[in-house]
């Protein structure tokens, strides 16, 4: 029997968060056993994503843990952390190094554990540099890279790398609180990067918020936007007047057909 509040589970090896513990159960005749565990998360587990021997905890006011199982000492190590407060309430894998999770102010992000963790991890077979006292500032030994940050503006109920077409482009899919349904998309040139900031620069000069609000301001609401451009802000240039259009388009080199033009390729991937 579990006597304390399950805020995640995981069916791959039996693992479970319990309010600040995480669990690894063995099946038993009758029974669940207990494998082993770590009671040293700061406050309620409410995500857990696992691959290999990796755990990835997501803590409700402490962002992403990144757990290494140990089968031969069996422990449960904390080797690497967030370095901001995360109030998190979704989190999706992108890949062994990479998560992207929400938190309940309406903001969307991915971390990634940095390259020299992983060689650490396969080059250090003792184990010495993820131990939990050689920590930083009570935290774990390593931190996570902040790799993008975004202001969504409702609270981000569930997240899934997904294609939403057959064929088409993995995208990062996110369900609101209000009932929106939003995607990231990547981008696959340089060429698609540059054009898109651009035109996201000249869109936010061209047609501010009708509430006087600085667009830039609102996506960095609690965090600095970082590496998104504002794809229903670009898809606003149809709004524009004829002239304003033309103006936008000579300043990108290109006519404002060849500009709607990107933009319904960019949708198409996806849809």
């Amino acid at each position: 029997m579990l006597r304390s509040l399950v805020g995640s589970e995981m069916c791959i090896r039996d693992r479970v968060g319990l309010g600040k513990t995480l669990r690894i159960y063995d099946l038993g005749k009758k029974k669940l056993l207990r494998k082993c565990e770590n009671r040293a998360f700061p406050n309620f587990i409410v995500t857990l994503n696992s691959i290999g021997d990796r755990i990835i905890v997501g803590d409700i006011q402490e962002s992403f843990m990144f757990v290494k199982y140990r089968k031969v000492e069996n422990q449960l190590l904390v080797f690497a952390d967030d370095t901001y407060p995360r109030w998190v309430t979704a989190a999706c894998m992108l890949d062994y190094d990479t998560m992207v999770g929400a938190d309940k102010f309406g903001n969307i992000f991915i971390a990634r554990l940095p390259d020299k963790v992983n060689d650490d991890l396969v080059d250090d077979p003792t184990g010495m540099k993820a131990r939990p006292d050689s920590g930083l500032l009570n935290g774990a030994p390593h931190k996570l890279e902040e790799i993008m940050q975004f202001h969504v503006g409702e609270a981000i109920c569930s997240l899934t790398k997904q294609a939403l077409v057959p064929g088409g482009l993995e995208a990062i899919v996110y369900t609101t609180i209000m009932g929106s349904i939003g995607c990231l998309v990547p981008f696959g040139t340089r060429e698609d990067i540059d054009f898109f900031q651009h035109l996201e620069m000249h869109m936010r000069q061209s047609l501010p918020p009708l509430a006087g609000r600085d667009h830039l301001a609102y996506r960095s609401y609690y965090y600095p936007c970082k590496d998104v451009v504002d794809g229903e802000l670009c898809e606003q240039f149809l709004l524009l007047k004829p002239e304003v259009q033309n103006s936008i388009a000579e300043e990108l080199d290109r006519s404002p057909n060849e500009v709607l033009k990107k933009l319904e390729e960019l949708r198409n991937r996806v849809l």
